[in-house]
């Protein structure tokens, strides 16, 4: 869609924390072409916090936005959504810190969405072209973006439990497949690692109707998985949302391995802090330049 949406009508839900346990009420409003999305803490006098890599705070189980003090977290699912659906501008109203982990996947959100309607605005979509190869890289994980006309993700995994192993998974998204293929994989973890979390202060809010469980020969959860590969269909809806912090729709090729959001969100600084990497276009200029190719070739 070459212009930029927002929801047609509100709509709410309400939910726990996944790592706070508080109880969360949240609800979208319609937002002007240009808003992006921005969350508006309700409890803090409607306190904004535009969904931007400028405002990252924290990025370990989770990804979290602070300005001036004020913290919205676990920011990802709900964020992958609106970049996959094509929400561009959207007022998110939360009456607390975290957004709710609902059943711990994107479809909620995208439920949400069929049942706000979509607005188109008068104002044209732009897009984060990427320009040269970006890459960041610690031993055994990597993450990179390079050149393309269009958005697609190649996600790699490793998780040394018998369901999980190496999983790889590749797709260049449209909306019906991300809600089909993506949204549907929930958040997920292994039992041996759930008390030193809750040691850290994680997960206080998690049950296995909000996250799939690992025991060490099987999956704790009653309906088991939703899919063979869940776990890397999953990382994939995080790293989108981990790259909607761009602000803008990406064009470009993303290859993921063993990454997290702490590597998301270093590749997404690593771009938006050096100009020569992209430029700002809108589709007309991605067609035209695309034509020229292909009658150049």
């Amino acid at each position: 869609m070459p212009f930029e949406t927002t929801v047609e009508r509100a709509v709410e839900t309400a939910g726990v924390g996944l790592h706070s346990g508080v109880q969360v009420k949240m609800r979208w409003m319609p937002a002007p072409a240009g808003t992006g999305i921005v969350f508006r803490r309700t409890d803090l006098r409607g306190f904004e916090i535009p969904a931007s890599w400028r405002h990252v705070q924290r990025v370990s189980y989770a990804t979290s936005l602070m300005r001036q003090g004020v913290l919205i977290s676990t920011t990802e699912h709900l964020l992958s959504v609106f970049y996959s659906m094509g929400i561009d501008n959207v007022y998110v109203d939360v009456d607390n810190l975290e957004v709710p982990i609902l059943d711990g996947s994107g479809v909620p959100f995208v439920r949400m969405i069929e049942e706000a309607g979509i607005r188109k605005t008068r104002r044209r979509r732009r897009y984060v072209r990427i320009l040269r190869r970006v890459e960041v890289e610690t031993p055994g994980k990597r993450i990179s973006i390079e050149p393309a006309d269009h958005f697609e993700i190649k996600c790699d995994v490793f998780f040394d439990h018998p369901m999980v192993g190496h999983q790889r998974r590749w797709t260049a998204l449209s909306a019906g497949e991300y809600a089909a293929e993506i949204a549907p994989a929930r958040t997920f973890g292994f039992a041996g690692e759930l008390e030193q979390l809750r040691h850290m202060g994680l997960i206080r809010g998690a049950s296995l109707e909000s996250a799939v469980c690992f025991e060490p020969d099987g999956v704790a959860n009653p309906g088991g998985l939703r899919f063979p590969d869940e776990p890397c269909r999953h990382k994939i809806l995080d790293l989108i949302g981990d790259l909607a912090l761009i602000g803008k729709p990406i064009l470009g090729r993303v290859k993921a391995e063993r990454a997290g959001h702490a590597m998301h969100y270093a590749l997404v600084a690593k771009i938006m802090s050096d100009p020569t990497l992209y430029e700002v276009v809108t589709p007309q200029k991605v067609e035209v330049q695309a034509a020229r190719e292909v009658y150049a070739g």
